[in-house]
């Protein structure tokens, strides 16, 4: 799911129809329990891109200090590595590797993505207060408290 498909869904599901208050209020589990669900979702894959990542470094380690055996290089696809290059310079081949960006990049998504769920789920947290101000403003507005 990306991160504008959620978006969409949470304008939809955020409306706020305050002439039914008493619905909203039971609404509130439900859309809690659906953005809970999507949020669990998200961050198990966000924990798998992490998991890839640092096995793919480890790789990509081995492949720039020259550790890695033919048998990996093939089994990888991969041409041997044959610039020889000073250990402290190894950060600088990684850091510009690009399966190590690009997953680098699909971590960072997936961690916004963690993120604003988390906010989400605050807000619908919230909603309850929310709406119990609404009807104590409503009660004080009418001469009722």
């Amino acid at each position: 799911m990306t991160l504008n498909e959620i978006t969409e869904m949470v304008k939809i599901d955020i409306k706020f129809d305050s002439a039914q208050l008493d619905t909203e209020s039971l609404k509130i589990p439900q859309i809690h329990n659906k953005y809970l669900n999507i949020f669990h979702e998200e961050k198990l894959r966000y924990q798998a891109f992490k998991t890839n990542y640092s096995r793919l470094f480890k790789t990509k380690w081995e492949y720039y200090t020259g550790k890695m055996s033919q048998e990996q290089l093939k089994e990888l696809g991969w041409e041997p590595f044959d610039l020889k290059i000073l250990r402290h310079d190894v950060d600088i081949y990684l850091d510009s590797d690009s399966q190590l960006l690009e997953l680098k990049n699909k971590i960072s998504i997936q961690e916004e993505k963690v993120d604003y769920l988390n906010s989400i789920l605050k807000g619908i947290t919230n909603r309850q207060f929310h709406i119990r101000d609404a009807i104590a403003w409503r009660k004080f507005l009418s001469g009722s408290i």
